[in-house]
């Protein structure tokens, strides 16, 4: 009995496996379907406890959501250095013993909008991390962009109220594409670094698990004997870093609103464990004023090529929660939250959000005892002199809660040995109190010339496409013309294209700020390779080629793929030779938006019959037009025609990502896979020419 008293104590279940329904009180009732009442048709009666506590627990049973990260995914995981290779930097333990695994809770999440508002909206992406280690929580609460909107923490309510929906209709919701925002851009030109990357592929990730993350803020590392070093934290998939195209993300949003959440959920539940590659950019104090920039400007990156980026260690996420609300929505994460080895730098964001966020956990989460809340809890003991409060779950024994003490044997006890006891870190400040920029913040040009300049063609056509986009949808026409001349202080070609496709005429044009760039910050830059997890939609109908298909996808599937079939109905299909094909979704209720490629396989009686609908079609024409990989072999080259794909006849013919051959069954080239995933491998094939096809 005191085990079991102990377990509900610290939040577990009475009753593990849930098969018998018991009160909060630990009371077991016999009927929950109707009131308690005088007679069948009388008055419910007041004394019905069980009524009362199931109705006042429904109707507190939503929280307020965060004002900004609203909408979220999270799953556990594990952290794991690759050596001790930190240990001349930092006395945090889970950064520098290879031997110690520390267990992590990520939440991913979108920024502007509401819980309800879809996954693939433009926006900054958050990549929040929870590490529990041995020496008490730590939390690395970072974003997608590597760079911030302002530089210091009092814009962040201004720039937050010009991004939400405008208070006076609440529209639009999840997203910047109207006038406060971008009138904020116009007037606060710190902001467009940041929305650069807002306007670049950054901004619409193809999955959480495709999706960079970085630490924004310059941090300390700090060692046992007090040495201190600057440090910027990366995250890289190992996947790669992918994104979607525009047109798709809005029709994504219609077919499925929880696509990136779904997508990280699947990938876990099927064993397809995300990863990442914790990195680290480390200067010396001694260089804190080596660069054009001011190290504690968080709208600026230090590029890679000045200082690379060194791998640290492994994160893998391989846990989806047990219950939504318990755990992703109520995860606490603080800024603040460090652990010895790790401290601050006077970043004047980093600073403002070291006090914001405990207000937000105190509003969001019922009072001061949120930390006890499972997923918010350390692996480490905790003992405080904190009592009381809303949401307390701890029983303390003894008469003291006072530092000093006689009567509790002065316990609890402060001090010990550095790295079990935190110390901050020792640096000289004075100066006078005054409400003022630094001046070496004050460049807010240079490094959006930086990005711009490292964008390829493709992902350049995409951030003035954005740009169109967005300020097309600004009514005010001083707010466009603004926000394009400062467009003109960034890069010339950028303002031009911009205003040409507005029709506004062309600001002042002068030198670029930057003639820099930074290769690293081009995604299609990076290597690719993996088609793991990849989503390819097999499309078929009675009488398709069973045995050439299953050959396929048994090839795509030990690759890591996920192939799936989509069929007229759902059940299985007929094959030309051999047993029925299992159908994985009935095509109708699919999109090409959904998946990253493309098959079609051989049966005369499938293409004719997949051919004559006009949504199958679309659906081929579309992939091809978002420039995805697309397959076809034997008669399945007769879909493409039908969808406007010129083919030509051949044993393996490849032309801008469509991968075709005329063989089928056992004669399907060897090389036809390896062929059809190296093309997936990249993503897109942005060398397409998609003039002639219409979706």
């Amino acid at each position: 009995m005191a085990d079991e008293k102990q377990r509900a104590l610290d939040g577990a279940r009475v009753d593990p496996d849930g098969s018998r329904l018991i009160t909060q009180q630990g009371v077991r009732v016999d009927h929950t379907d109707d009131s308690l009442a005088a007679g069948d048709r009388g008055p419910t009666l007041l004394e019905d406890f069980h009524f009362r506590e199931k109705v006042t627990h429904f109707d507190h049973e939503r929280i307020p959501e965060r004002v900004v990260h609203a909408r979220g995914a999270g799953a556990y995981g594990h952290f794991t250095p690759y050596d001790d290779r930190l240990a001349r930097y930092t006395a945090a333990e889970f950064l520098t013993d290879p031997s110690v695994t520390t267990p992590v809770f990520v939440r991913f999440s979108t920024v502007a909008g509401s819980r309800g508002s879809a996954d693939t909206v433009r926006d900054v992406r958050g990549f929040a991390t929870k590490f529990y280690t041995r020496q008490g929580n730590y939390d690395l609460v970072g974003n997608n962009f590597p760079v911030f909107f302002i530089q210091d923490g009092i814009k962040f309510p201004d720039f937050v109220h010009a991004v939400k929906p405008e208070p006076h209709n609440e529209i639009p919701q999840a997203q910047s594409a109207h006038d406060t925002f971008w009138d904020f851009v116009a007037l606060q030109p710190e902001t467009l670094h940041a929305v650069m990357w807002l306007m670049s592929d950054r901004a619409i990730p193809r999955s959480y698990r495709m999706m960079q993350g970085f630490g924004v803020h310059t941090f300390r590392l700090v060692t046992a004997d007090g040495r201190g070093t600057f440090v910027k934290f990366h995250w890289k998939p190992a996947l790669g870093t992918h994104s979607l195209v525009w047109e798709e993300c809005q029709r994504i949003a219609g077919y499925d609103p929880d696509f990136n959440r779904r997508d990280l959920w699947e990938a876990i539940e099927s064993g397809a464990f995300p990863e990442w590659e914790l990195g680290v950019q480390l200067v010396e104090e001694t260089d804190e004023f080596a660069f054009d920039f001011d190290l504690l400007d968080p709208t600026k990156i230090i590029p890679e090529e000045r200082v690379p980026v060194l791998p640290v260690g492994r994160l893998v996420l391989d846990r989806n929660p047990d219950n939504f609300f318990a755990e992703t929505e109520q995860v606490a994460f603080h800024t603040a939250n460090i652990v010895p080895g790790i401290d601050f730098t006077n970043d004047p964001l980093l600073q403002a959000r070291n006090f914001s966020y405990l207000d937000t956990q105190l509003i969001r989460l019922g009072g001061p005892n949120f930390a006890q809340i499972p997923v918010n809890r350390p692996v480490t003991e905790v003992s405080t002199n904190q009592r009381d409060g809303y949401g307390q779950q701890r029983v303390h024994r003894g008469r003291t809660s006072y530092t000093p003490n006689t009567l509790g044997g002065g316990c609890p006890v402060v001090g010990g040995d550095f790295p079990e006891v935190f110390r901050h870190y020792q640096e000289k400040v004075d100066g006078s109190k005054i409400r003022k920029r630094s001046a070496s913040f004050a460049d807010h040009h240079g490094q959006a010339a930086l990005f711009w300049n490292s964008m390829s063609e493709v992902e350049r056509t995409h951030i003035v496409a954005a740009f169109r986009f967005e300020l097309g949808k600004v009514e005010t026409v001083e707010i466009r013309a603004a926000v394009v001349a400062q467009l003109g202080r960034v890069h010339a070609d950028l303002a031009a294209a911009v205003a040409e496709g507005l029709g506004l005429p062309l600001p002042d044009l002068g030198e670029p700020a930057s003639t820099q760039s930074s290769p690293a910050l081009s995604q299609l830059g990076q290597p690719t390779g993996t088609i793991a997890t990849r989503k390819i939609a097999v499309l078929v109908a009675d009488g398709v080629d069973g045995e050439g298909t299953e050959k396929i996808l048994t090839a795509l599937r030990e690759r890591g793929a996920t192939p799936e079939t989509l069929a007229p109905r759902g059940g299985a299909v007929r094959t030309a030779h051999g047993p029925d094909l299992p159908v994985d979704r009935v095509v109708s209720t699919m999109a090409s938006v959904l998946y990253d490629a493309v098959l079609v396989p051989c049966g005369p009686d499938s293409v004719e019959t997949l051919a004559a609908d006009g949504s199958v079609r679309h659906f081929v024409a579309e992939a091809f037009r978002h420039r995805k990989a697309i397959a076809a072999f034997g008669t399945g080259t007769e879909l493409l025609a039908a969808a406007g794909i010129a083919v030509d006849d051949g044993d393996l013919v490849v032309e801008a990502g469509v991968v075709t051959t005329t063989k089928a069954r056992d004669e399907i080239p060897d090389g036809f896979v390896d062929v059809f995933a190296q093309e997936i491998a990249k993503h897109r094939a942005w060398n397409r020419d998609t003039r002639e096809v219409t979706a």
